[in-house]
């Protein structure tokens, strides 16, 4: 089994990582993070201009290619110095590029693909309820309807991640016409701009720059050619596109603890005490080793789970996993980081906590672990729990 990168994706990783540095080390992603319900439209302007929009879209479409490992390195890199600001471009890339790769009609892809690519246009998807979290379906009160101008749509949604910057947002309603199956469910493409839509901002502990929002769908009518796939099928439709949120996130998750480890090395190597630099001493030697060996076993099971994905075999469990894993890992590395810098780990001025704010979010979106949990043990012959 190799476990190597392929040389064109070793040569990715050291552009996106010297891209990163030249143009958002952390100081900048620092500042630009601190910028309440402010979209960093000059980040989203320069991934653009770097083709990392293209980035899983393929080159009769206008992208730059490359499969799911291709799109985790760039997760990776991205977040190692951006921290959650990367999801700026993770959540139009499943939200808006995969969807359409994977389900579009042939009229859809080549409609928005090509504008995805360039960085014309941004999507965010909005399936989850108020009352519902995870139990996506079971709690899902929105309502689609087929009606002579097309569907309309009626409901509401939570925790839409970027759902304010975005022109379009793909949603999910039960779909009355499709009778009471819990999957009979409808994937629609709404713009932003349709009457009898409202977003509204949520305040929140990180990512404070890249809005989670409300949605209410007030009888918003959309055209015919706005389903996406099969009507009745947007459930089944949309696992693939949850499959790569889950190793996106996990990616980010391992890109913080690149950027932990990063920042926990400088410190204890900078830092005296006692008449010696405190990287002597062997609770933080202890602590900097916990990470390394939380990072790398992150890193194998988010490359098997991406490895998958980019063969086309089935790769839930193991995206829930690689997710579920370095999610806490990464949350967990933050926590530790801020204890070696002790009081400068607490200030804003320095970049644990940001990690730590950001990676906290992890461990409950887009699943949360104790869910994961049940996964993994359902598939080990376990009763459903939930």
């Amino acid at each position: 089994m190799d476990f190597d990168l392929s040389p064109e994706q070793a040569d990715f990783t050291r552009l996106v990582r010297d891209w990163v540095n030249r143009h958002y080390p952390k100081e900048r992603a620092r500042d630009l993070e601190a910028r309440d319900d402010v979209f960093p439209q000059e980040l989203w302007d320069d991934l653009a201009q770097a083709g990392f929009h293209g980035i899983g879209i393929g080159p009769e479409y206008g992208g730059e290619g490359g499969d799911a490992i291709t799109q985790s390195i760039l997760s990776r890199e991205l977040t190692r110095n951006l921290g959650g600001l990367s999801g700026v471009w993770a959540v139009s890339s499943f939200a808006g590029a995969k969807t359409f790769v994977t389900y579009g009609s042939q009229t859809q892809r080549e409609r928005y693909l090509p504008a995805i690519a360039k960085g014309e246009i941004r999507f965010s998807i909005a399936i989850t309820e108020p009352s519902g979290g995870t139990d996506l379906l079971g709690a899902m009160r929105s309502r689609v309807d087929k009606v002579d101008e097309g569907w309309r749509i009626n409901g509401q949604k939570v925790w839409s991640s970027g759902a304010n910057s975005s022109d379009y947002l793909v949603v999910l309603a039960k779909d009355a016409g499709m009778g009471d199956s819990r999957t009979a469910v409808t994937a629609l493409v709404v713009p932003t701009s349709t009457p009898g839509l409202e977003i509204r901002h949520i305040p929140k502990l990180g990512m404070r720059s890249f809005a989670a929002c409300e949605v209410f769908l007030d009888d918003v009518v959309v055209s015919e050619d706005m389903l996406v796939g099969e009507r009745g099928r947007g459930w089944h439709q949309l696992l693939p596109t949850l499959n790569n949120e889950r190793i996106l996130t996990a990616s980010a998750a391992l890109g913080v603890l690149d950027g932990v480890l990063e920042e926990a090395l400088a410190y204890v190597t900078a830092r005296t005490a006692f008449g010696k630099p405190i990287g002597q001493f062997q609770t933080l030697q202890n602590y900097i080793a916990d990470i390394v060996a939380w990072r790398d076993q992150s890193q194998l099971l988010v490359r098997r789970a991406a490895w998958l994905q980019s063969l086309g075999r089935p790769c839930g469990l193991e995206a829930t996993l690689a997710h579920y894993v370095s999610a806490e890992y990464a949350n967990k590395a933050a926590d530790l980081g801020i204890q070696m810098l002790g009081g400068m780990g607490y200030s804003m001025e320095t970049h644990m906590q940001r990690y730590w704010r950001d990676s906290r979010l992890y461990r409950i979106a887009p699943i949360t672990g104790e869910m994961a949990r049940n996964m993994v043990a359902q598939s080990q012959g376990l009763p459903r729990s939930f």
